[in-house]
């Protein structure tokens, strides 16, 4: 069986591709099928709602906001992940971090699963699978 190093890393590549990908979303507009679709669009870039102090966002604001955070906790995972390996730190502390790796992306893929489609759910549950493999390969090594 291979060392957690390499399943680790290939967890961080796909933390990574997932966010590249994710990131170039939210520099295009897909137009609208239909009438409703249009509708809709117009309503998420248009409709304000009422927050308070001075927040007036529009639906596309938030979905902007939300898509750009994915992008930023995947790119985050994928770096770190990738920076503790090539300082190569002890095990213990390795085993910690895919622990916390696992609670983070173990919760975001089963997000995924029920309110997605299909592209983010496979990115979302490679690192998912790779992250298991690397924290079951982890435990049996010593240090």
């Amino acid at each position: 069986m291979k060392k957690y190093t390499t399943w680790l890393l290939t967890a961080s590549v796909f933390q990574l591709i997932a966010a590249l990908m994710h990131a170039t979303t939210l520099f295009g507009n897909v137009p609208p099928n239909n009438e409703t679709e249009k509708q809709m669009f117009t309503l998420m870039d248009t409709y304000q709602f009422d927050f308070g102090a001075g927040f007036h966002p529009t639906m596309g604001n938030l979905l902007l906001a939300l898509s750009a955070c994915f992008s930023l906790v995947y790119s985050l995972g994928g770096l770190l992940n990738w920076f503790l390996l090539r300082k190569k730190i002890s095990s213990e502390i390795m085993r910690g971090v895919i622990n916390i790796n696992l609670l983070i992306f173990g919760v975001t893929f089963a997000l995924f699963a029920t309110f997605t489609f299909l592209v983010p759910i496979v990115l979302a549950g490679m690192v998912l699978l790779f992250l298991i493999l690397s924290r079951l390969t982890i435990a049996g090594s010593s240090g």
